[in-house]
């Protein structure tokens, strides 16, 4: 039935988001809900799964925290029409990435999320990351490398690739970074215990992520999930 709601939901907002512009003025192109002239406010940057585009996630910002900036960024690496990723398969998993585009889309990321925070008047702090599958395993790459960019970040159905926890010590840096992990049960794209794993090393790094399990729930997200980000979100920034 949540995964029914949720399917409901982003429908529901696609008509709706088909005619938002695209903006072009910034690393990546994006959509935006924002008032460029407000201050401080929080900013949450969308990143979508492989083979998606920059309106699969937008229409949840109708859920979230109403005060809230929201932008939704274009993956850097085309696919197709309308159909984008962030990294190139690495061997036969479509989620292992290839070395060079993780750290060019990171970068181009990186690019974007300093330039973003500057033209929406906030601070890194205030900046979280919400992403979906390969743009949840591209959240753990950018925050985790550099914490210093954002004020948390939402795994969505993700994983954290062996390439960095290869490379992952204990860092205080990463010490004020609020993590969110959200994983169906039965997910067979990216199983339940990538999201389970993700959680373990995280707290080991002596981080406090708040996991949340969907029990039934595949490799997309339920309305609950939506119900739970939410919430977060807004005890982020009271």
């Amino acid at each position: 039935m949540l995964k029914f709601l949720a399917l409901l939901t982003l429908l529901a907002s696609a008509a709706v988001h088909a005619q938002t512009p695209l903006h072009t003025d910034l690393p990546l192109k994006y959509l935006e809900q924002a008032n460029p002239e407000s201050r401080n406010q929080p900013l949450v940057i969308f990143l979508h799964g492989y083979g998606s585009n920059e309106q699969d996630l937008f229409g949840i910002k109708d859920d979230l925290p109403a005060s809230y900036s929201y932008l939704s960024v274009q993956a850097p690496v085309k696919l197709d029409a309308d159909s984008y990723q962030w990294f190139r398969k690495k061997g036969e998993g479509a989620y292992n990435g290839e070395t060079d585009d993780l750290k060019t889309s990171a970068n181009v990321l990186l690019d974007f999320i300093a330039q973003a925070t500057k033209k929406y008047h906030t601070e890194p702090g205030k900046v979280f990351l919400v992403g979906f599958s390969q743009g949840a395993i591209m959240s753990y790459e950018v925050a985790l490398r550099h914490p210093e960019a954002v004020g948390g970040i939402a795994a969505l159905s993700g994983r954290i690739l062996p390439v960095l926890k290869s490379e992952l010590k204990p860092d205080e840096k990463r010490a004020p970074l609020a993590i969110f992990i959200g994983h169906g049960t039965a997910d067979k794209r990216l199983p339940f215990k990538d999201g389970t794993d993700a959680d373990s090393l995280l707290q080991r790094l002596s981080l406090k992520p708040e996991f949340h399990a969907y029990e039934g729930v595949g490799h997309n997200i339920s309305a609950q999930e939506i119900q739970d980000l939410s919430a977060w979100l807004q005890r982020l920034n009271p």
